[in-house]
């Protein structure tokens, strides 16, 4: 890439035989043993000749984000790994406070504080956060060649088809798109009485035992915000208007994300992250539990969609810090990686027969 250039947004993936890690979350050592597990020496390289590609959210909830973004970004810069740009990556792009993220955003933050639920979370050596913040502006968004498609969260054609047009790095379009879409709801009155809603609802949205209608307005406003801005839909899928509210993450909420695979009618397969699928059920783990809900009917290692050629590799290892808090022995969460073109599922544990 020339230097000064705009880096792609949606780039080529590597000619030859991939293996596609998944949604690492600050967990360093399941990471060393996956790229152990898979023949990966210190320094990213195979004995056959192998490439790596992860799909992003290196880092939150895990105790050593600094260790995988750095890690990770040293195997990029080598030209031994490709790295998507994941929602939690773009989150520390956009200077977004979120749980699990104040390691960087905001340390002093009480949650990282001792007694905090990420207390365990080492904090950004202040030397790397501009670093870190040039490398994750660089990140793609989509990486495809022929045979595979690669994004984090969701390859949907319209969406793709005009991230291809539109100009500028991936925080230009975004902003692009989000203003875009906020000028539509507020021309329309949209937000207006979106915002009328949450205020007159305000006390019972944060009650989990109130009783809650469904707020439409608030429902159509959050659908058109994460739907009319690709970036949101490639890092973080597809929402949709639910037909009766539910309580999810402290709120009750108007939108739900859906299985966008079941639409997906190109013959190209597609491999994410994103989605915390699982291989046996995360007791200790609430938000592990209602995330799973979008793999109702699939088989914990099963292709997904109407083709059954979407493939998600994310194992919830997002949770462990969860299972370790609980006293978990024997681990429900795992590192997973796509072996391409063999198509083969491994773990930190091993090869998945």
């Amino acid at each position: 890439m020339t230097r000064g250039a705009t880096p792609p947004v949606i780039a080529p993936l590597f000619d030859g035989p991939i293996d596609v890690v998944g949604d690492v979350h600050g967990e360093i050592e399941p990471l060393e043993a996956l790229l152990a597990q898979l023949r990966y020496d210190d320094t990213g390289r195979h004995p056959e000749g192998r490439r790596l590609v992860f799909l992003g959210d290196l880092g939150d909830r895990g105790p050593d984000s600094p260790a995988v973004i750095e890690r990770v970004r040293r195997l990029v810069e080598a030209g031994r790994a490709q790295c998507l740009l994941g929602n939690h990556e773009l989150n520390l792009l956009r200077g977004e406070s979120k749980p699990g993220n104040r390691w960087f955003i905001a340390p002093s933050h009480p949650e990282q504080q001792p007694g905090g639920e990420f207390a365990h979370c080492r904090v950004v050596p202040e030397a790397l956060r501009a670093p870190w913040l040039d490398f994750f502006a660089t990140l793609p968004v989509a990486l495809e060649r022929a045979d595979v498609r690669i994004v984090h969260a969701a390859w949907v054609p319209a969406q793709i088809g005009a991230l291809r047009q539109a100009a500028g790095s991936t925080l230009d379009r975004y902003q692009a798109f989000e203003a875009q879409t906020l000028k539509q709801l507020l021309a329309e009155g949209l937000m207006q009485s979106a915002r009328a809603e949450e205020q007159r609802w305000s006390r019972q949205l944060h009650d989990r035992y109130a009783s809650v209608t469904l707020l439409r307005s608030v429902g159509q406003c959050d659908e058109r915000y994460q739907m009319g801005n690709p970036v949101r839909v490639a890092t973080s899928g597809v929402e949709r208007l639910v037909a009766a509210p539910f309580w999810s993450s402290g709120k009750w909420r108007m939108c739900r994300r859906v299985r966008w695979w079941d639409e997906y009618d190109e013959t190209v397969p597609v491999v994410i992250g994103h989605y915390w699928r699982q291989l046996a059920p995360i007791r200790a783990s609430a938000h592990a539990a209602a995330k799973q809900e979008v793999f109702a009917s699939i088989g914990p290692t099963e292709w997904a969609g109407r083709r059954h050629n979407v493939y998600c590799v994310d194992f919830s290892i997002g949770a462990r810090y969860q299972e370790r808090r609980a006293g978990v022995q024997a681990f429900a969460t795992h590192l997973g990686a796509m072996r391409w073109p063999e198509r083969e599922l491994w773990l930190e544990t091993g090869q998945v027969k």
